[in-house]
């Protein structure tokens, strides 16, 4: 019999001064203005563009300065502005991929995201690793961080 261990997911929250329509919009279609792509991509600092196929089934996925096409994550919901759920799998060798919820809630002039990075089991051996890298100071809290700061402009 084998044993899956259930790993902690990754929750961050963040407050941004916008509405929860515009935070949608700058978290999906606008992430090319606010990821760090010069460390937190597949082309480190050589992405041209973040493509977000805005629909459930669609993909997410870096193109590099030569063309190169680069899968990051596949759209599971879709539901603008109130949230979205994707399957994310930057590391096409990875043994599955986990999943990532966001929510875009109003709060007072401005909107509180929520983020849930889950199923690190799913990766096997290499998940609570993966959940440490991604937990860490380098990891969501910094991307969030970078987000809320375009979420004020």
């Amino acid at each position: 019999m084998t044993e899956t261990m259930t790993i902690a997911p990754v929750v961050k929250t963040v407050l941004v001064a916008c509405s929860p329509d515009r935070a949608f919009e700058a978290f999906t279609r606008k992430i090319g203005s606010w990821w760090p792509l010069e460390t937190h991509a597949l082309h480190p600092g050589e992405v041209r563009e973040v493509v977000w196929e805005e629909r459930a089934g669609g993909e997410i996925y870096e193109i590099s300065t030569e063309g190169e096409k680069a899968h990051w994550a596949t759209v599971r919901s879709w539901s603008p502005p109130e949230g979205l759920t994707i399957a994310w799998q930057v590391d096409p060798e990875a043994e599955a991929a986990t999943e990532v919820e966001v929510r875009f809630t109003a709060d007072g002039s401005g909107t509180r995201v929520d983020l849930e990075h889950r199923y690190w089991e799913r990766l096997g051996a290499v998940g609570a690793e993966a959940r440490a890298s991604y937990g860490g100071e380098n990891g969501w809290e910094m991307v969030l961080g970078r987000y809320a700061s375009v979420g004020e402009a």
